[in-house]
């Protein structure tokens, strides 16, 4: 496996880095101080393709590799991880899914505006009482003549009030819990549906989250999305790649960290010295860097077993758990680094610590990771023991 990212990778690379430079880092401190979605960036954003990195470009996106993306998205939560939530959760949960399951029709009606940014995308499968346990899901799709009649609430979700377009999973097989989920592609506007609460965190506060609340939303069959009751299914799918867009979203914030630390280590001066020479702090500093170096490999070789079209179940986990743990390390580190002043809103450490414990709760908590890994490993394990390897 070559290591180097190509030329062109590393334009775009550049690229990105420059537009976050300009546009999103002078402001991220006074979105994340004010709690504001900054909707103004979008149109930016989509002109540059980072709203439709992997879509293919006679579907109006920018069709760019899945290391393209995951390049993309480490350097624009570098610079906000708010941002880079909103283009991680846009790309790959609400307009990933739509090209994953739709149909041409679906596609061309959806996918452009998307990918072009002219509309934002949400996606709901987390309820009020279903988070890791999507089976216990109590939304609801009954048929109704040649439709649907959607019901119930969706909780935590990324462009709740603010996008357009959503992929909503509902229960159409009670019975068969997880396996008898269905997705539907729902409009804002439809008669029944609307924006619930919006839902005050911790960090992230330029994100924008909220619940979706569904009171008999009715639906053609035409805005079923994928097979009846293969919801979940295509779900497993949208994580495996969603995971991996996590893990670069979290070393972007790590890096983040790290660059500030390094920065203050470097001019802070005390007994005389910067206390980048004190072997405490060199410590700190080889530990981050040795850290966020494995989860940005991770990361790239889920990435690429992604673009070879292998099973990346285990490796998905296993790069999202990892860089989740790094992440916070770091950011944790770089506060110390700092002592009382990271403990301050005067310098972004302590912004990046607050944002970046969502990677080791969203597309599944650290501990569900390391359960799929687990599963995984026995699995893989059975099957050597069964073909005698």
């Amino acid at each position: 496996m070559n290591f180097d990212l190509s030329e062109e990778q590393q334009v775009l690379q550049r690229s990105v880095r420059e537009f976050c430079a300009r546009e999103i880092i002078p402001h991220a401190a006074r979105w994340d101080r004010e709690e504001h979605f900054p909707i103004e960036i979008i149109p930016a954003m989509g002109a540059l393709g980072l709203l439709g990195m992997q879509i293919p470009e006679d579907y109006g996106g920018a069709g760019m590799s899945f290391t393209d993306y995951v390049v993309a998205l480490e350097e624009i939560a570098r610079a906000d991880a708010s941002v880079g939530l909103t283009v991680a959760s846009h790309n790959s949960l609400c307009t990933g899914h739509l090209f994953l399951a739709g149909n041409e029709a679906q596609r061309r009606k959806y996918i452009p505006r998307l990918a072009r940014g002219e509309v934002l995308g949400g996606w709901g499968l987390t309820e009020p009482g279903s988070g890791s346990d999507a089976g216990a899901a109590r939304a609801r799709a009954v048929r109704k003549g040649s439709g649907w009649v959607i019901s119930g609430t969706k909780t935590f979700i990324t462009q709740g009030s603010v996008g357009e377009i959503f992929v909503v999973l509902a229960s159409t097989a009670p019975e068969r819990r997880q396996k008898g989920l269905t997705a539907f592609i729902i409009e804002r506007g439809m008669p029944g549906f609307r924006t619930g609460r919006r839902i005050e965190k911790m960090g992230l506060h330029a994100s924008d989250t909220t619940e979706l609340v569904l009171e008999e939303v009715e639906v053609s069959d035409e805005q079923r999305l994928g097979a009846e009751n293969s919801g979940f299914l295509d779900t497993l799918q949208i994580l495996d790649k969603g995971r991996i867009g996590i893990g670069a979203w979290a070393v972007g914030i790590g890096r983040a960290a790290f660059e500030a630390a390094l920065k203050y280590a470097r001019e802070r001066v005390q007994f005389g010295k910067p206390i980048a020479d004190f072997q405490g702090i060199q410590v700190m500093l080889a530990d981050m860097a040795t850290e966020l170096d494995a989860a940005r490999l991770l990361v790239w070789r889920a990435a690429w077993m992604q673009e070879q079209n292998l099973n990346t179940t285990r490796e998905s986990s296993v790069a999202k758990y990892y860089a989740a743990r790094a992440t916070m390390r770091a950011c944790s580190n770089a506060i110390q680094i700092h002592g009382g002043y990271g403990y301050t809103r005067e310098f972004d450490v302590e912004r990046y610590l607050r944002d970046a414990k969502l990677a080791e709760i969203g597309e599944g908590t650290n501990e569900v990771q390391k359960m799929v890994i687990a599963r995984e490993l026995l699995k893989e394990w059975s099957n050597r023991v069964g073909s005698g390897g």
